[in-house]
């Protein structure tokens, strides 16, 4: 089962939700926080999967509590949920290391979809960073300004053919099984390459090495992802 957050201020918000979590057979309701008080007292006993967040949980558009989230319990998977979503709100939840980044408004299949993809490592914010062009360029641009871990100037470790293959398909939103299964290699050696992968481009996770990527021009923002 995965155990879902619901962080969001929005009473009948997290109503609806118990009630659609009720009809899944795998996913279930960790706890509900209404305040960002309530919130840091449920992190700090137990561990959920996901946390669903409410972006104006505080009162204010405020993604700091997401790094604090992730600083405190560094395995939970955050979905963002925005009544205003931008580019720079987009560009500060994929600081924020954030798995996903979705519209309150948008349907509660897509959240469902969300979560599962979340839960077993997937970044669904990658679909929706990488695949709209003209944002991906704006958030790229703004990057090339960010120092995010040490300064990146030349590739000591160039990637390897291989490495560039599995890459491309990490931008487009493959999972490592995916990848395994597209490229007929084991699971394992993926998560080899990946790890390797991570390390050359200095990256901490998945999205932060696509972005270096495709910013120092190894790959290219992918038009669709699966």
């Amino acid at each position: 089962m995965i155990k879902v957050l619901v962080a969001d201020k929005q009473p009948f918000f997290r109503q609806g939700i118990r009630t659609v979590f009720g009809q899944q057979d795998d996913i279930e309701l960790f706890g509900e926080a209404g305040s960002e008080e309530e919130l840091f007292a449920l992190i700090n006993t137990a561990f959920p999967d996901v946390i669903l967040f409410d972006v104006d949980l505080s009162g204010e558009s405020n993604l700091a509590l997401v790094k604090a989230i992730k600083r405190q319990i560094p395995s939970a998977a955050i979905i963002v949920l925005t009544p205003r979503p931008s580019n720079e709100e987009l560009f500060e939840a994929i600081k924020a290391r954030a798995s996903g980044y979705l519209n309150r408004n948008v349907s509660i299949d897509e959240v469902l979809a969300n979560i599962r993809k979340a839960a077993i490592g997937g970044h669904p914010i990658n679909d929706t960073f990488l695949t709209q062009p003209k944002v991906a360029q704006k958030v790229l641009e703004q990057f090339q300004e960010l120092s995010w871990g040490r300064e990146i100037e030349d590739f000591v470790s160039p990637l390897s053919p291989r490495e560039t293959e599995i890459l491309n398909y990490m931008a487009r939103g493959y999972l490592n099984k995916q990848i395994a299964d597209t490229l007929s290699i084991s699971e394992q050696t993926i998560k080899n390459h990946v790890t390797s992968i991570l390390r050359k481009l200095d990256a901490n996770a998945r999205t932060q090495a696509v972005v270096t990527a495709i910013k120092r021009g190894l790959i290219k923002v992918p038009i669709e992802s699966k």
